[in-house]
């Protein structure tokens, strides 16, 4: 007992048992997440970046450029088709909240996945369709969905989209992140009229954004 009551004596004056408390409650109670990242590309990066920033677990999410070979591509650059970027956007989200698997399928219900290098009125490469897997269980998940997908019956075509591993991605210009609240009526009057807003009502129902 007397060398019990010594070493508490020690480790007060000391200050080691406060600091063992604050350990062992900042090992119980985390104060960062880990996170993780997925990136999708699904035409026009403006129409994508509502339909995950509604989701709860996503922490944030970023319009750019990815799956091309130009070192810091511009808008103008990617637009023209020669950079081998497709418009894409990166996710980061929480695992414990939401799974990568929920992330596939609001990626699913908000492209045409039947169509080679367009979506709707935007023609070109850098309008595919592409799932760029960060690691080899997300490509398995991202294989395993399209196949179900294809299995379906939902879609007379076959389902194009491409799916590689990630490469660098490159944010795009300011002006281009959360477009949809910066500048709302175009937003609408383009998702509408490129034929986005009607083909996703007709197939899935689905009327938001």
């Amino acid at each position: 007992m007397r060398n019990v009551l010594l070493w508490l004596c020690t480790a007060l004056v000391a200050g080691t048992i406060p600091a063992l408390a604050e350990d062992t409650m900042t090992a119980q109670h985390p104060t960062t997440i880990q996170t993780q990242t997925a990136t999708f590309a699904g035409g026009c990066f403006w129409c994508m970046q509502p339909a995950f920033d509604d989701l709860n677990g996503v922490v944030s999410t970023t319009v750019g450029y990815a799956g091309g070979t130009e070192l810091n591509p511009t808008y103008e650059q990617v637009s023209s088709g020669h950079t081998g970027h497709a418009e894409s956007i990166e996710v980061v989200y929480d695992p414990s909240v939401i799974t990568y698997e929920r992330l596939l399928d609001v990626f699913w219900h908000n492209v045409n996945p039947t169509t080679s290098n367009r979506q709707f009125a935007d023609v070109g490469r850098q309008y595919r369709t592409a799932i760029f897997s960060h690691d080899d269980e997300q490509q398995r998940l991202a294989k395993a969905s399209r196949d179900r997908l294809a299995q379906s019956g939902k879609f007379q075509e076959p389902i194009v989209t491409e799916m590689m591993p990630a490469t660098r991605f490159y944010p795009a210009e300011e002006y281009h992140q959360h477009y949809y609240k910066k500048n709302a009526i175009r937003y609408q009057l383009y998702r509408i009229g490129s034929g986005r807003a009607a083909y996703l009502e007709q197939t899935w129902g689905q009327r938001a954004h």
